[in-house]
C-alpha cells in the first residue's frame, strides 16, 4: 500500500531544522599603537609635576625629565609624561621562557616628561615688580637673588641690589640695612635701573614694596606686625624689616 505523503506542514519544518545557521561572528583587531604614546595606562599619569612617581624602577627605564629615587622613576619636570616602548631588534624571535626572570633593561619601556611648551626666557626690566631672596647684607646694600617677574617663576635667577637710599621713600639718610632686611628674606621690589652688567638696581620706596615673608632668629615664620616689625607668633618676640603692605 501507497504510504501517506508528509503533510505540506511537516516538510516545512523540516527545512526549517535542516536551513537553521547560526549568525557568522567577526572578529576585529584592535589598531596597533604607536611604539611612542602618551600615557594612556591608567597607572602612569599623563601629566606630572617634580615629585611625582611615574612606575616602578624595574617597570621603566628612566628617560629625559625622570629620575629613579627609592626604587620609583620619579618626574623631575613639570609636563607631559610619554611611555616608548623597545625597538625589538630585526629578526628576534620569542623565546619561550621556562622561568620568570626580570627583563633587561634594553627590554623596558622608557618613561619620560617633556615640558608642555618651551618658554621664552622673562628678563627683569625696568618698571618691573620682582619677588626676590636675600643672600647677603652689606653696610650699605642688601645683596638678592631674583627668583619671579611678574607672575612668571625664571629658569635662572639674576642678581640684583638693594641700596640703603633705595629702601623707602622718606628719611632716607636713617635708613640702616641690617634693620631693613636679613638673609633669607623673601621681598617684592621693583626694578629702577639696569645697573651693570653683574646686578640689577631694586626699589622697596612703596608701601606694597618691602619683607612679604620672614623666618625669626628662633627659625618660625613671623606676621607682620606694623611697617617696620615682623613678630614671632611662637616666642612673641618682634623684628625690624622694612615690610611691605599685604596684598
Amino acid at each position: 500500500a501507497d504510504k501517506p505523503s508528509p503533510s505540506i506542514s511537516a516538510i516545512t519544518r523540516g527545512e526549517a531544522r535542516t536551513t537553521t545557521t547560526r549568525p557568522e561572528t567577526t572578529q576585529t583587531q584592535s589598531p596597533k599603537r604607536d611604539p611612542a604614546t602618551m600615557a594612556s595606562d591608567a597607572k602612569v599619569p599623563a601629566v606630572a609635576v617634580p615629585g611625582t612617581a611615574l612606575g616602578l624602577a624595574t617597570n621603566y627605564h628612566a628617560g629625559h625629565g625622570t629620575h629613579v629615587y627609592d626604587g620609583q622613576v620619579v618626574a623631575s619636570l613639570l609636563g607631559r609624561v610619554t611611555v616608548t616602548q623597545p625597538d625589538k631588534a630585526p629578526g628576534a624571535q620569542a623565546k619561550r621562557l621556562t622561568k620568570i626572570t626580570a627583563r633587561a633593561a634594553e627590554e623596558l619601556p622608557t618613561i619620560s616628561v617633556t615640558r608642555h611648551e618651551k618658554r621664552r626666557e622673562v628678563l627683569p626690566d625696568v618698571g618691573s615688580v620682582v619677588l626676590c631672596r636675600v643672600v647677603r647684607l652689606v653696610p650699605k646694600q642688601a645683596i638678592v637673588s631674583i627668583q619671579q617677574v611678574g607672575s612668571t617663576v625664571l629658569d635662572t635667577e639674576w642678581q640684583g641690589v638693594i641700596r640703603a637710599q633705595d629702601v623707602r621713600a622718606t628719611e632716607k639718610d636713617k635708613v640702616k640695612i641690617y634693620e631693613s632686611f636679613k638673609p633669607g628674606d623673601t621681598v617684592r621690589a621693583q626694578v629702577i635701573s639696569l645697573g651693570d652688567q653683574a646686578n640689577y638696581y631694586l626699589s622697596t620706596a612703596s608701601n606694597e614694596l618691602g619683607v612679604i615673608m620672614a623666618t625669626s632668629e628662633a627659625g618660625n615664620d613671623m606676621v607682620p606686625l606694623s611697617w617696620k616689625e615682623f613678630k614671632d607668633p611662637v616666642t612673641g618676640v618682634s623684628e625690624l624689616r622694612k615690610v611691605a603692605k599685604p596684598d
